[in-house]
């Protein structure tokens, strides 16, 4: 028997195996997820590509959910995994391209490649996947250090480090664009945009 699961504080729970359950938490759930990868990825196309990868998983395993944490953050956490896995990928692939220009004589590297743009979506990629993840779930969607702890399955600490971390770089990437005050002033304003654009309005 399917043991009903509570989400959110006023949603329905939701039910392991139920397909109805599922699509619910789908539509609940895909706009603020693809604002997330969108951010984290820096790109629409493959944020899309890794959202739609994320809900295939999640419905193969969907039978068998038993979370720690509520549905949409379980969802939240595959989609993650899958950014963070897509990311692992171009890096290799954008490693493996610069080595191929050291290895031809005579082709210098594009400045451009080196150069990214200094808003907050361009710095949130230069980021590493799970630091960039953890602001997000922090200052866009509203997560307490304890949800993003159970969405990432990481201790609260690490959490917390994380965010640290990721806010010290963002600050430096950002101060030469938005002052020093980046992260006071323009951190959420941005990140709205960045739903917006993304479709994930809640």
């Amino acid at each position: 028997m399917a043991v009903a699961i509570t989400d959110p504080v006023g949603a329905p729970a939701y039910r392991p195996g139920n397909e109805a359950d599922f699509e619910r938490l789908y539509q609940a759930s895909y706009g603020k997820i693809l604002g997330t990868l969108t951010a984290m990825l820096g790109d629409r196309g493959a944020a899309e590509d890794c959202t739609q990868d994320a809900f295939e998983r999640a419905y193969r395993k969907w039978p068998s959910f038993q979370p720690i944490a509520p549905a949409e953050a379980w969802v939240h956490r595959i989609a993650i995994n899958a950014a963070v896995s897509y990311q692992r990928k171009m890096r290799l692939r954008e490693v493996g391209e610069i080595i191929r220009r050291i290895g031809r004589p005579g082709v210098a590297p594009d400045p451009h490649v080196l150069v990214e743009n200094g808003d907050l979506r361009a710095a949130l990629a230069k980021l590493p996947a799970k630091q960039a993840a953890a602001i997000v779930l922090r200052h866009y969607h509203g997560y307490t250090n304890r949800t993003i702890a159970a969405t990432l399955g990481i201790p609260e600490r690490t959490v917390a480090s994380r965010l640290a971390v990721a806010k010290a770089r963002l600050r430096v990437m950002l101060k030469d664009a938005y002052g020093p005050e980046a992260m006071q002033n323009s951190l959420l304003p941005i990140y709205g945009e960045v739903a917006r654009s993304a479709g994930g309005a809640d």
